[in-house]
Parts: C-alpha cells; sequence; structure tokens
C-alpha cells in the first residue's frame, strides 16, 4: 500500500508538468489571448483533465507574472507593452552579454563546438515554423552558453527573463517562419564567431541578438 503514494504524487505532478508545459505553448502561440479570461474547468476538459491541475498551472503562470487570479471567474492572461518587452530584453542583455564575453576570452573552441546541437535543434523547429518548439529550443541554447559559467544563480533568473520576453504583445503579428529562421541562424553565426575565436564579431552578433526575438 505504501508503495502507491509516492506513485500517485509522481503522476499528478507529471499531469501538472504537461498542463503548464501546453499552457506556457499556448502563451507563445497566442492561442491564450491577453485580456481574456480562462476558467479552469474550461482548459481542463480541453486537456483532458480535471480542473485541479489547470489551476495549479494557472497559479504557476501567475507567480511568473504571466496571468492574474480572479476568484470565482478564472484567470486573465496579463496584456505587456512594447515598453515592458523592451526592458526585458535590456536586463537579459546586460546579464548574457558580459558572461558571454568573459566566457569567450577563457573557454577553448572545443567547449563552444559541443553546442552546436543546441543551436541545430533552434534551426530545426525554426524550419518547421513552430513557435512553441522554438521557444524551448532558443532557451535551451541560452541555458547551454551561460552554464559554462557555472552560476546556476544567473542561469535560473536569466532564464525566468528569457521565457518572459517569448511572450508575445498584444495586436502584434505572429512571429513568422523568417523570424525564425533568421533568429536562429544568428546563434550558428554567433557559435562560429566564439570557435574562431572573433571576440569582436561575438560581441557584435551577441549585442544585436537581443533586438530580434
Amino acid at each position: 500500500m505504501s508503495a502507491l503514494i509516492p506513485t500517485q504524487k509522481v503522476l499528478r505532478h507529471s499531469v501538472r508538468r504537461q498542463v503548464l508545459d501546453a499552457l506556457r505553448a499556448a502563451l507563445v502561440d497566442g492561442e491564450l489571448v491577453p485580456g481574456e479570461i480562462y476558467s479552469g474547468p474550461a482548459l481542463g476538459e480541453r486537456f483532458g483533465v480535471s480542473a485541479t491541475p489547470v489551476r495549479e498551472a494557472m497559479q504557476q503562470l501567475a507567480l511568473e507574472g504571466a496571468v492574474e487570479c480572479l476568484p470565482n471567474r478564472g484567470f486573465r492572461v496579463l496584456a505587456r507593452t512594447p515598453r515592458a518587452h523592451g526592458e526585458l530584453l535590456e536586463v537579459r542583455a546586460l546579464l548574457e552579454v558580459p558572461v558571454l564575453l568573459r566566457l569567450a576570452r577563457t573557454l577553448p573552441a572545443e567547449a563552444w563546438t559541443a553546442l552546436r546541437p543546441a543551436a541545430a535543434a533552434t534551426a530545426e523547429a525554426a524550419a518547421a515554423g513552430d513557435l512553441a518548439r522554438y521557444a524551448d529550443a532558443d532557451r535551451a541554447f541560452h541555458r547551454a552558453v551561460l552554464s559554462l559559467g557555472g552560476n546556476e544563480q544567473l542561469v535560473e533568473v536569466a532564464g525566468e527573463l528569457h521565457r518572459r520576453s517569448q511572450w508575445p504583445l498584444p495586436g502584434a503579428p505572429r512571429t513568422s517562419p523568417a523570424g525564425l529562421v533568421e533568429d536562429a541562424a544568428e546563434h550558428t553565426s554567433l557559435l562560429e564567431a566564439l570557435i574562431a575565436g572573433d571576440l569582436c564579431r561575438a560581441e557584435g552578433l551577441a549585442h544585436a541578438h537581443f533586438t530580434v526575438f
């Protein structure tokens, strides 16, 4: 009997994680519209689960600043302004670019070469035009870069800022497949500059990257 309890907890956590991942993807895709109110039972029916894991996932999104809880009504997707989006990109650049350049001066080419699969994953998602998949691959690539510095706190903070910067702006056009391909190509170009030890080019590419996606 006691062996069943951990299994039940794992299964519940797994459902909650799957719902949370699905809701995050819906945010990136624009399926969850800023300003709109969504109920736990309705979303639960959509995902084929009870309202409980949906509410738990939505509460996590509320902590992340994506939605607000409305008692007895559901959850409203919060809208961000272009200024707020720009501020997120600026903060990300302030965190990530100095770390990248410091690592560029100290790490061997082999360390950067090892990140080629992560860059390739972004290119594959971009070629498929899958925005949610690209968002995941994009965060994974940046996380892999920052992880080379060994500062886990910075990696977590930068990752959360990155996630928030991927939420679409109200009324903004959906990111085009061409835009995704261009953004993914910057990952590859940046890696090649780092592998070649071209710090000037790497710095320019790194700064430019935070003005795109």
